[in-house]
């Protein structure tokens, strides 16, 4: 997910890929502690488009605030 792309998004869309990205980051935890992860990348991509997300997240609101 590019920046770009999270920057187009409301603030509610931000909350639902936040929320789907953080289930799917506690199931990728799992796979790897049961040895059954194949993709070992993704867990890194998933960890940084979250981060992506919550930077442009709180950009928004304090934009909003100002």
């Amino acid at each position: 997910m590019k920046a770009e792309d999270i920057r187009t998004k409301t603030q509610d869309q931000l909350t639902d890929d936040l929320a789907s990205l953080k289930k799917e980051q506690f199931n990728l935890r799992f796979q790897k502690a049961t040895g059954q992860l194949e993709k070992t990348a993704r867990v890194r991509q998933v960890r940084k488009d979250i981060a992506r997300i919550k930077t442009i997240a709180a950009e928004k609101s304090a934009a909003k605030k100002a």
